[in-house]
């Protein structure tokens, strides 16, 4: 199931912990560790666009850029010595679809969404807790409807690589990088969305602007969106069978595009963001936290 705010909020607190890692001179982040430091933003400005639909631990978590849900999967692996991350588009894809051809996992019928999905008939009060209806065929809850879900994949017209050339790829060549801040693409519909924008098939596009046009900070937050639809975009996690190496996992944890790191980097120096090292030895510092 998605990313819920009982997790979320965990990666949320760390700016507290690294600030405070940052006074008491612990574990700095020198220039040899750039490459492995995460960056968290401080607590949210005006919770209640964030939390306009609850805050509920069950839910999922929601509001988040790709940028900021790629440094959760960064945060998440370095914390626990295992690799997750976004999925690819094509990877979402085939997780949704779990072996069917349909418009939907389970057939065509949209009668029986309300079996598997939370959507505009039946999900009024924005999204639900995770994991209550039936899963697909290969157990995932949530595919479809409650929120939309962050892939890895920059937006295009053509959709991913594979799905466009109808090619047989590898993982890294499936993948329509992001050549901007956005638009980058997320799946799967949502808790205000009608049947036909949870199909298997049905991607949305991300827009900054406007999904930030309610943001009251300069710059505008590299984290969080304040605007729907963004108030019903959330994200899951992929772990590989194999662990990719070091070069392809980073690709997927790391912003590359020079706008995004430009306002990250700002923050940052405005002490409106914190930097920090995410290894094992924090999670008892974590478990401690009230």
């Amino acid at each position: 199931h998605e990313v819920t705010w009982a997790e979320y909020k965990l990666f949320m607190r760390m700016y507290q912990v690294f600030k405070s890692l940052q006074a008491q001179g612990i574990r700095p982040v020198t220039a040899d560790r750039q490459v492995d430091a995460i960056t968290v933003p401080t607590p949210l400005y005006e919770p209640s666009h964030t939390f306009a639909f609850g805050d509920d631990p069950r839910q999922p978590a929601v509001t988040m850029t790709q940028y900021a849900a790629k440094q959760y999967t960064k945060w998440l692996s370095s914390l626990l010595s295992h690799q997750y991350r976004l999925p690819a588009e094509a990877e979402w894809e085939y997780a949704c679809r779990a072996g069917s051809q349909t418009a939907y996992s389970f057939g065509d019928d949209p009668q029986e969404l309300e079996e598997y999905a939370y959507f505009a008939d039946n999900a009024p009060d924005g999204p639900q807790r995770v994991g209550q209806l039936k899963p697909n065929a290969f157990g995932l809850h949530d595919m479809h409807g409650n929120v939309w879900e962050w892939v890895v994949d920059g937006y295009s017209e053509e959709g991913f690589p594979a799905a466009a050339q109808g090619q047989v790829l590898s993982l890294l060549e499936a993948i329509h990088w992001p050549d901007a801040a956005y638009p980058r693409t997320v799946r799967g519909g949502g808790w205000e969305d009608y049947p036909d924008r949870l199909r298997s098939a049905v991607r949305m596009a991300s827009n900054d602007d406007e999904w930030k046009s309610e943001d009251p900070n300069f710059p505008l937050s590299p984290w969080w969106f304040t605007s729907d639809p963004a108030r019903g975009v959330g994200f899951r996690l992929v772990r590989s069978a194999n662990p990719l190496p070091a070069e392809a996992i980073e690709r997927f944890w790391n912003e590359e595009d020079s706008e995004v790191l430009l306002d990250v980097q700002q923050r940052l120096e405005e002490g409106r963001a914190a930097l920090g090292l995410a290894v094992p030895e924090l999670v008892e510092q974590i478990k401690q936290l009230p």
